[in-house]
């Protein structure tokens, strides 16, 4: 994982510097490229050496919900040529975190077992800004193997509170 982090900081940072006029514009279309790279066949053509860039910056485009704007196609058209294209997620997340941190803000994950309704979500976050001790922008995840309550993961620190985790707990202590 460190690779990946290591090969994407600089696209992020590149990009974070040239779109600094419209963040959240660029959060939208590079969240979409980074989820049309996630695919394995995409990928597979574009490694393919008979396969030139331009083919596959046409692909992408053309799957696209949304048309990229110039800096964006100069983006992408970079990322190809570059061979990185299997990189733009882990771009997509180091250039949310360069816009979190620019408005004060952390970004967390917080997992769980059943969908949490928006009034719910409030209280919970209220709570879990206290305890961080900083102003988060919370994006929620279902995971269904956690049998109940929440896992949260800010930056590098992870608070779980999930049925799970307490059962592994239990675990622990009854085979020690």
């Amino acid at each position: 994982m460190a690779e990946l982090a290591t090969i994407a900081r600089p696209y992020a940072e590149a990009l974070f510097k040239a779109t600094a006029a419209d963040l959240d514009g660029t959060v939208a279309w590079l969240d979409e490229l980074a989820v049309i790279a996630q695919n394995e066949q995409l990928l597979q053509f574009a490694e393919d050496p008979k396969v030139s860039a331009e083919q596959v910056f046409e692909l992408v485009r053309s799957v696209l919900r949304t048309p990229l704007p110039e800096v964006g196609q100069n983006f992408l058209r970079t990322v190809i040529e570059n061979g990185r294209l299997a990189v733009l997620p882990e771009i997509a997340a180091q250039y949310r975190a360069l816009r979190s941190e620019q408005r004060g803000v952390a970004e967390a994950v917080i997992q769980s077992a059943y969908p949490i309704d928006p009034a719910a979500l409030q209280d919970v976050l209220a709570v879990l800004e206290r305890r961080f001790g900083r102003k988060l922008d919370a994006r929620v995840e279902v995971d269904p193997a956690l049998i109940g309550g929440i896992r949260v993961s800010v930056g590098d620190e992870v608070l779980d509170a999930s049925v799970q985790a307490r059962l592994e707990q239990m675990k622990v202590a009854l085979t020690a």
